[in-house]
């Protein structure tokens, strides 16, 4: 199974990805609801609870795993590529690939939690694609906790964002990097503050299609995942608000099942 991993739901948008880009595999998704957002945690916090979400989707069948938190990629990305022997892919190279390859004038903006943010990471991919790009970062840690509360459409989360995209705006960013899974679940505010010409990469899509890239040219990793097209969808917390947004993600009426992973 592919098992991916995020601080709650929004890394859900990834699971809706691959399901599109995929439906022949299965997926084990675990959202850990109870102890988000990550954003705000410390890089050692943040470390360990990737590493129990990564013993937790292998201990039920895991055999490829994607970090669908920005935040946990940036921080923990590179010890879980070092510590486990599965295949581990994340949710930030794709993305930065992407913007590189879609700004005309270098200067694309970044946002993310503040964990995401300060660890630098999407600047030092960017320029490592493109040494002359203007990265704008800014950090939101708001919204994450809007999405998880199924804020959408509230007064308040348009004027948070729009609080978050001012500077961005200003300065004159082509492209915008959803810095977090979240993220696209606000994509219908984000791009009309932004403004048309400005192109918005979800992290979502482009994992999933390079997730296809790479089985397609690992046929030994392929062959290892099922393709049943089973779908289990974990939450460490079952909350109204959960299976809202689940629900919106999808399309369809979500089966959450409860799991806990070691505190």
């Amino acid at each position: 199974m592919i098992g991916i991993f995020d601080s709650g739901v929004g890394g859900m948008t990834v699971a809706r990805a691959i399901e599109e880009v995929l439906p022949e595999r299965s997926i084990l998704y675990f959202g850990d609801v109870a102890r988000t957002p990550y954003g705000s945690k410390s890089p050692a916090t943040i470390s360990r609870y990737a590493v129990q979400n990564c013993d937790f989707l292998l201990a039920n069948g895991a055999k490829l795993i994607i970090v669908a938190c920005n935040t946990a990629a940036s921080v923990a990305g590179h010890l879980l590529q070092q510590q486990y022997e599965v295949p581990i892919m994340e949710v930030i190279t794709p993305a930065v690939a992407q913007a590189v390859q879609a700004s005309r004038s270098g200067r694309i903006g970044v946002i993310g939690t503040r964990a995401t943010i300060n660890s630098r990471i999407y600047e030092e991919e960017i320029r490592a694609l493109n040494p002359g790009a203007r990265v704008l970062s800014q950090a939101c840690p708001l919204l994450v906790p809007l999405v998880e509360e199924g804020w959408l459409a509230k007064r308040e989360t348009k004027m948070i964002l729009r609080r978050y995209l001012h500077p961005l705006k200003v300065k004159g960013v082509d492209t915008l990097v959803l810095g977090c899974t979240h993220y696209p679940l606000l994509s219908h505010l984000i791009q009309p503050r932004m403004g048309r010409r400005v192109r918005v990469i979800d992290s979502s899509l482009a994992v999933a299609h390079k997730l296809k890239q790479y089985l397609d040219a690992n046929p030994a990793v392929a062959g290892r995942l099922a393709t049943g097209g089973e779908r289990r969808y974990y939450v460490s917390d079952i909350t109204e608000a959960a299976q809202k947004t689940a629900g919106r993600i999808f399309g369809r009426k979500m089966n959450l099942e409860l799991a806990q992973v070691n505190k």
